[in-house]
């Protein structure tokens, strides 16, 4: 049985579950872990990297200065008339969402692989690198018309099922255009709001081929609450029309040419890029995100390990 190379980059228009699992030997070179430590007060063993701050109660004790207030056991206090205050053990797990784009203008390549494929890849290293770290792993996968949602669990069954269905969903698209009435990504986003838990970690993998103000609301209310990371998928040839040639493209009724010899045209076509990819780069900039590019035309390993690696986790 073939499977991926790590350091090659993803091939085919459609994902294979066996390729899918055979990236947990892969991911073992990638860590979740945000760009600070936690500044709460009350730590335990193991300070948090992650926000918000776990519920497992440790002991009550005097009131010391720097303690949070919020956290005074008032019956304790009342008891004894002196200020006590609760200690909690920070969680060392937290709950991952893997948030994962299979609408039909993912299913576009120019060389190696489609939008698609890659995604999944990508979401299927970062999962396999959850649960290594003994993290809660769920996820949104969503096609134009239809969405799967898998709560997070410390659990290989959990990743599985997440598994199968990111194949289900790719092995669904079929074109590049995307239906009349689809869902748009801010509707998904507003989605994820609900399925999300305060805390969590979430890696939205996706084109943002969509990405408008009601977007911009949506990953505002989420960065409030969680850590979010924006995962840009992308080709080159979307990017950058080839130079001096005429191009046929059809939607599978329709052919019209594209002359890349027309300056004009070109010009505006990369404009239109340009101001897309600006957007997204302005917000993520705004609310502070971590926003990797990710290219068909590289391995998902190789492109992810900047944010991700281990050795840059440790710098």
């Amino acid at each position: 049985m073939k499977h991926l190379d790590f350091r090659q980059p993803s091939v085919g228009a459609y994902v294979r579950l066996d390729d899918l699992l055979g990236l947990r030997f892969a991911s073992r070179e990638l860590q979740l872990t945000p760009r600070q430590l936690s500044q709460s007060q009350m730590s335990g063993g193991v300070r948090t990297r992650f926000r918000g701050r776990g519920m497992e109660f440790e002991e009550v004790r005097h009131y010391q200065a720097g303690d949070d207030i919020r956290s005074i056991d008032w019956r304790v206090t009342a008891r004894t008339q002196v200020p006590h205050t609760k200690i909690f053990r920070e969680e060392r797990e937290r709950p991952v969402m893997l948030m994962l784009d299979q609408r039909a203008p993912m299913f576009f390549g120019g060389q190696h692989c489609f939008k698609s494929v890659l995604a999944a890849h990508v979401a299927a290293l970062m999962g396999w690198a959850a649960l290594d770290n003994n993290d809660r792993i769920g996820a949104l996968v969503f096609s134009d018309q239809e969405e799967r949602d898998i709560r997070p669990k410390r659990s290989r069954h959990t990743l599985l099922s997440i598994l199968q269905a990111i194949q289900n969903f790719n092995l669904q698209l079929k074109s590049p255009l995307s239906p009349a009435n689809k869902i748009t990504l801010a509707e998904r986003l507003s989605d994820l709001r609900r399925i999300a838990k305060p805390g969590s970690a979430i890696l939205i993998i996706s084109d943002f081929h969509d990405l408008d103000s009601a977007c911009d609301e949506q990953l505002y209310q989420l960065a409030r609450h969680g850590d979010i990371s924006l995962l840009h998928v992308s080709d080159p040839l979307e990017m950058r029309l080839p130079d001096n040639l005429r191009l046929t493209v059809s939607n599978g009724q329709q052919r019209r040419t594209l002359d890349t010899r027309n300056r004009t045209f070109t010009r505006l076509y990369q404009q239109e890029y340009s101001s897309h990819l600006e957007h997204l780069q302005t917000l993520a900039m705004q609310l502070a995100l971590p926003l990797l590019n990710i290219s068909t035309d590289q391995a998902a390993l190789t492109q992810l390990q900047p944010l991700f690696g281990k050795q840059s986790c440790r710098r």
